[in-house]
């Protein structure tokens, strides 16, 4: 006998239940991004045209939800990041990864926030992922400046407070990409050894743990979740 292919398909999860899940992935990141990572579960559920029982059997927190939602920006992420610290050339690892991120940023405007919530301190799992993370950026760092390249008084708030101005600019103009692809360039090429010229005032108190994104968008201080 055939089996009803709604009910059995592929590892796991019937074929209704994956197209559940694969609408409510899509709805969330369009949430998000309108609303903030913050925004109802209901509004996401409405959006995705399933109960919001249904959105929390899939997703039975907001944070499982963001990580799915995000899951492939989050890995490409760590990918280029990996990349980035295998590349013989660092500051061509390091100029791989900031483009990388600011075009996520451009693309997913919800991602942001996921960023720097998608891995959250209270939840030791995720916290040496993102300790991981943090030191292998701080050895890219290190190898940049060691090459001459990254001018050395580069600090890692440096690229917070980048991000958080891209952020704002793909904030104010979601579907202006050669104002975002100039800024990034102005961006790099202050960070080069070349561009240094006299001292810099102190580094800001900022990290990718505590970026000022609200849920709607809007760069107000939040608290750290560290």
């Amino acid at each position: 006998m055939v089996e009803d292919s709604s009910r059995i398909a592929g590892p796991g999860l019937r074929a209704d239940a994956r197209r559940n899940r694969g609408r409510i992935l899509v709805a969330a990141r369009a949430v998000f991004a309108e609303h903030g990572i913050d925004a109802p579960m209901a509004t996401v559920a409405r959006r995705a045209g399933v109960g919001v029982a249904t959105l929390y059997r899939r997703f039975p927190t907001r944070d499982a939800l963001v990580r799915a939602a995000f899951a492939q920006q989050m890995e490409t992420c760590a990918r280029v990041l990996t990349e980035a610290l295998a590349d013989p050339d660092p500051w061509r690892g390091f100029q791989r990864l900031f483009e990388t991120v600011c075009e996520l940023q451009r693309k997913e405007q919800g991602f942001p926030a996921a960023f720097v919530a998608a891995f959250p301190g209270s939840m030791a799992e995720h916290t040496q992922a993102r300790e991981r993370a943090e030191q292998d950026l701080m050895t890219l760092v290190r190898r940049a400046q060691a090459a001459g390249a990254l001018r050395a008084d580069f600090h890692p708030s440096d690229l917070a407070v980048a991000l958080l101005s891209h952020c704002g600019l793909v904030t104010a103009l979601p579907h202006d990409s050669a104002a975002s692809r100039r800024l990034v360039a102005y961006l790099l090429q202050s960070f080069r050894t070349e561009a240094a010229h006299g001292a810099l005032p102190p580094p800001s108190a900022l990290s990718l743990r505590n970026l000022p994104l609200e849920v709607d968008g809007s760069q107000r201080q939040r608290p750290s979740r560290a």
